[in-house]
């Protein structure tokens, strides 16, 4: 049986806000997965960033 991790923001492993690494531990991926998936999607238009930091703002940080 698999956990579910709530959606937050870790203080380890982050690199600028922590929203890709809470994101890869809340679907079960390596941060370094979802990293490189915003960055390919940063090719393409649309509001990533946007969503980015709407996340950063929306997204608890984790107190552990």
């Amino acid at each position: 049986m698999t956990t579910t991790v709530a959606l937050s923001r870790p203080r380890t492993n982050r690199m600028i806000a922590g929203v890709c690494a809470g994101l890869a531990q809340r679907w079960g991926m390596k941060a370094s997965t979802v990293r490189l998936l915003f960055l390919l999607s940063c090719l393409l238009p649309g509001p990533q960033f946007v969503v980015y930091i709407v996340l950063w703002v929306i997204m608890p940080d984790r107190g552990y």
